[in-house]
C-alpha cells in the first residue's frame, strides 16, 4: 500500500466529510459516506486514519454457548484479538451487517482502544454503554445504542479482511475520516491528491459563503463563474499577504 504522510492526513482531518464526498463525487465515487452512522459523542473532534477492520457473522448456539459464561470470554475471541491487534492512529472498522440487536463493543473496549491512541472506532451495528461512551475523548459511531451483549447476535468471525459497513466497502489501509456530521471512507491509493483537492475547496467555499452571506445570488456565485474566481483569487492572494 502507498504510504500516506500525516501531513495527508492532517488535511483530510481538516476537511469536512461533506466536502470530501463531494470530491469523491467528482472522481465518479458516488456514496463514501456512512449514511446512518453518528458519533455518540459529536465533540470527541475529527480524526483521520487506516482502517483496521473486523467482520460479525450472526452467533450460533453451538458455537458461541460457552460465551455466556465471563470466564470464557476471552477464549477464542477475535473482538479481543481485533483490540489488542489495532494500531495506535488506525480506525476500527466493525462490519455488523447492520444489525443492532446487540452490541459491538462497549466502554472497556473503548478504553482500551482509546488508551492505545487508536483514532476511532465505527460500527454500522449499535455500541452498549452508550452514556459512559458519551463522555469520553473518543470518536464512535454507530447507528444505535443496545444493552444487549455482543454473543447474543453477534460471533466476531475474522479480521483485516475487505469488509462492508453500512453499505460502503471498506479495505484495511483505506483512509476513514470523520467529523460531528458522520464517516466518509476514502480509499487509499487517491488520499493524497482527494486531500489536497478538498483543502483547496474548504478555502474557496469560506470566500464563497461570505458572498452569499452578504446577499448575492447563486448563479454565478456558486458554482463560482470567471469574475467570482478572480475576486476569489484576489482574496487569497490578501490573505497570504497578511
Amino acid at each position: 500500500m502507498p504510504p500516506i504522510s500525516l501531513q495527508t492526513l492532517d488535511k483530510l482531518k481538516s476537511c469536512s466529510t461533506a466536502t470530501l464526498t463531494t470530491q469523491l463525487f467528482k472522481r465518479n465515487f458516488r456514496q463514501q459516506f456512512l449514511v446512518g452512522v453518528t458519533p455518540l459523542n459529536p465533540n470527541a473532534g475529527s480524526f483521520a486514519g487506516e482502517a483496521f477492520t473486523l467482520r460479525f457473522i450472526p452467533s450460533r448456539e453451538d458455537k458461541d454457548w460457552d460465551l455466556s459464561d465471563l470466564r470464557k470470554r476471552g477464549e477464542d475471541n477475535v473482538q479481543w484479538e481485533a483490540v489488542e491487534a489495532i494500531g495506535a492512529g488506525q480506525v476500527l472498522m466493525i462490519d455488523s451487517r447492520n444489525d443492532a440487536r446487540a452490541a459491538s463493543a462497549g466502554n472497556m473496549l473503548m478504553t482500551r482502544m482509546m488508551r492505545k491512541r487508536v483514532a476511532a472506532a465505527i460500527t454500522d451495528g449499535a455500541f452498549r454503554d452508550g452514556t459512559e461512551i458519551a463522555k469520553m475523548p473518543f470518536p464512535a459511531y454507530c447507528t444505535a445504542n443496545t444493552a444487549s451483549t455482543r454473543p447474543a447476535y453477534h460471533r466476531a468471525a475474522d479480521m483485516q479482511l475487505p469488509i462492508g459497513c453500512a453499505g460502503v466497502a471498506v479495505y484495511p489501509g483505506d483512509i476513514i475520516v470523520g467529523d460531528s456530521d458522520g464517516v466518509v471512507v476514502v480509499p487509499r491509493a487517491i488520499a493524497g491528491e482527494l486531500a489536497n483537492d478538498s483543502h483547496e475547496q474548504e478555502l474557496r467555499e469560506k470566500f464563497l459563503f461570505t458572498k452569499i452571506d452578504a446577499g448575492a445570488p447563486l448563479w454565478g456565485t456558486y458554482p463560482p463563474n470567471e469574475a467570482t474566481m478572480q475576486e476569489y483569487a484576489e482574496w487569497r492572494a490578501r490573505q497570504a499577504a497578511e
